[in-house]
């Protein structure tokens, strides 16, 4: 008979599909199927839950989350959040990073995620101290998810040499990939060119934010795509917000889905922020904002949603659930067909991984990260934010939220 450490029993693995049991050995998945012949250490009741390997979030501020308490928000514009964030982070000491970073990565194992991106800025005002909060962060929470650190340059990179040389460092020293923001630069162009400079020399992936705003005619697109393409950097880039794509043209959305598909260049949608920040010269019918990310989808660009900033003057919200923000997508794109919203699942699942350029699945021998939902499948967790009951990494559970139950009298 075979042997397990755990077998999970009773759990759906398709939508509308038979029950079956996970066993898990040595951190790895061993076998599924239904009924299985096993002799197993622990056992547990699945209880009919939905099976998957967890979500991913590839796309979070953990630095400069919950700041409200010291930030002013009057404008909610883009350039306001960028002046706020940057007065307030000259006061951050890597304790005070590493408690509020702490907080948002507990919130997010407990709501399923067990493998996120997190952006860190590392400037004159920053300096090196919210980096290396994160990297502890990185360290303590192992146990429970896999954290990716890019370096970022949040204000830009041109003017300020000194940013530069603080990148080099924190490349030097653990931070996984390097992360630009051209539109808050001078010189965009050289910007991005820079950013895949370092990118080369240490040999990391990049990830730009880029063009948050709602004027289909101004892009740094172009200076992406071609570095990418010259420096055979195809399958390693991506970019986040691209918030004008939702004030273009059909037709032309298609031809950037297609230069983005050519160049391998993965797109992550941020809703929160992006509804938060954009429109706001509209005294009516407000554009939604966001880049129309299950199109450019169905054309071969791999795309994700992802949580971007919590509790800061980027985004006054968020509670780190990225089943919440799938729903949230799903919604104001007006997605209403089966296919459609099983990829927006995928957006914070096996998508945002493929992103990251990581394995996602549940198989046999891959990694036991298997997280219960609520819900019946991938469509029903979306149409009704399916709630994460409990979780395991490498086969150690990590959390538990239990089913709610209702008291008769």
């Amino acid at each position: 008979m075979r042997k397990a450490d755990l077998l999970i029993r009773n759990v759906l693995i398709a939508e509308n599909g038979p029950a079956f049991d996970i066993a898990i050995e040595a951190g790895k998945i061993s076998a599924i199927g239904p009924q299985l012949k096993c002799e197993a250490i622990t056992e547990h009741d699945g209880e009919g839950l939905f099976a998957f390997a967890g979500f991913v979030d590839s796309h979070i501020h953990l630095d400069k989350a919950c700041i409200l308490d010291r930030c002013t928000i009057c404008e909610g514009t883009l350039a306001e959040a960028v002046r706020e964030t940057s007065r307030a982070k000259e006061g951050f000491d890597e304790e005070d990073v590493y408690r509020r970073a702490a907080r948002v990565v507990e919130k997010a194992i407990v709501s399923g995620t067990n493998r996120m991106r997190t952006f860190v800025e590392v400037d004159p005002r920053a300096g090196l101290r919210s980096f290396e909060a994160i990297k502890r962060i990185r360290r303590d929470y192992a146990f429970a998810i896999d954290i990716e650190i890019c370096a970022f340059a949040q204000e830009g990179l041109t003017g300020e040499p000194d940013t530069l040389a603080l990148l080099q460092a924190a490349l030097r020293d653990g931070a996984d990939l390097i992360g630009g923001c051209p539109y808050t630069d001078r010189d965009p162009v050289a910007h991005v060119r820079q950013v895949f400079d370092l990118a080369q020399v240490h040999g990391t992936a990049v990830d730009f934010h880029l063009d948050f705003d709602l004027d289909p005619d101004h892009t740094s697109l172009p200076a992406v795509i071609d570095e990418t393409v010259a420096r055979g950097y195809q399958g390693r880039v991506s970019i986040g917000h691209v918030t004008n794509l939702s004030a273009m043209a059909p037709e032309r959305v298609l031809e950037i889905a297609s230069l983005l598909g050519n160049a391998g260049v993965a797109l992550t949608v941020l809703p929160v922020t992006d509804l938060f920040l954009t429109g706001r010269d509209a005294d009516r019918l407000v554009p939604r904002g966001l880049a129309p990310a299950h199109l450019l989808a169905r054309h071969g660009v791999t795309t994700s949603v992802a949580t971007n900033n919590v509790l800061n003057p980027f985004t006054p919200f968020g509670d780190v659930s990225l089943m919440r923000m799938a729903n949230l997508y799903a919604n104001v794109a007006q997605l209403s067909r089966r296919e459609d919203i099983e990829a927006v699942f995928g957006m914070v699942g096996a998508r945002a991984a493929a992103l990251m350029r990581q394995p996602h699945g549940l198989a046999t021998g891959a990694p036991a990260d298997i997280v219960l939902l609520d819900c019946e499948g991938p469509v029903d967790a979306v149409r009704t934010v399916g709630k994460a009951v409990r979780g395991w990494k490498d086969g150690k559970q990590t959390f538990e939220n239990g089913r709610p139950r209702l008291l008769r009298p």
